[in-house]
């Protein structure tokens, strides 16, 4: 399985010839010329990883493919896009799609102010091996051969990051959701992910934007 890097929280996992794209926002590039497409994932309903005309450009070259993600972001698609094929999902979830399995965790956007309203998140494990939090520290219910961990947001703090890689212990980590950060600032930040990562035994790994590993 490889995944690659794109923009901020937006990942595209291939398996055997089949793609699957996840939170593809507003800050991701633009994604053209897609094809084998075999479904869309969105973490919760924030610009920043559901944004339609990205989604307009992924369905223009795969028409008919299925977006999973919480009510919320249905409902707005319902409203937005009202052709899009969309499949509404919950903790404890599990989808076959393709060369592809999407297991559901969680319920609840991490705090980012008490003033401001908390929205759903449904964090994904891909192929169980994959998992992606979104915007929580939600974890899986095993083993995590590897995390896309997010390195920065309005919604946390590195410290918390740290005691998140560390409740996971997953055997590889590389950070994501990281618009936010200057050249500098993901210096830092990462520093605190791998060393974390490496104490607890786990590879880091550091992806820039268009850049692939595999697992």
């Amino acid at each position: 399985m490889k995944i690659t890097k794109f923009g901020h929280a937006c990942l595209e996992i291939e398996e055997n010839g089949q793609l699957l794209i996840l939170d593809p926002g507003v800050y991701t590039q633009p994604i053209d010329n897609h094809t084998n497409v075999q479904a869309v994932v969105i973490t919760h309903i924030h610009d920043d990883h559901c944004y339609e005309e990205q989604l307009d450009r992924i369905i223009r070259t795969n028409p008919g493919i299925t977006i999973y993600g919480t009510d919320e972001v249905c409902k707005r698609l319902e409203i937005s896009r009202p052709d899009f094929k969309l499949n509404p999902v919950h903790h404890g979830d599990f989808y076959e799609v393709g060369n592809f399995t999407l297991e559901f965790f969680g319920d609840v956007h991490a705090e980012i102010h008490r003033s401001i309203p908390l929205v759903q998140n449904c964090g994904v494990m891909v192929n169980g091996k994959l998992y992606y939090p979104g915007d929580s520290f939600t974890q899986a219910d095993r083993e995590v051969e590897i995390l896309a961990c997010p390195a920065s947001a309005p919604w946390l703090k590195i410290s918390e990051v740290m005691d998140f890689i560390a409740a996971v212990k997953p055997n590889r980590c590389f950070p994501t959701h990281n618009i936010h950060l200057s050249e500098f600032g993901n210096q830092l930040n990462n520093g605190r992910i791998q060393a974390v990562t490496e104490q607890n035994g786990g590879k880091y790994e550091w992806l820039e934007v268009g850049e692939t590993t595999e697992v």
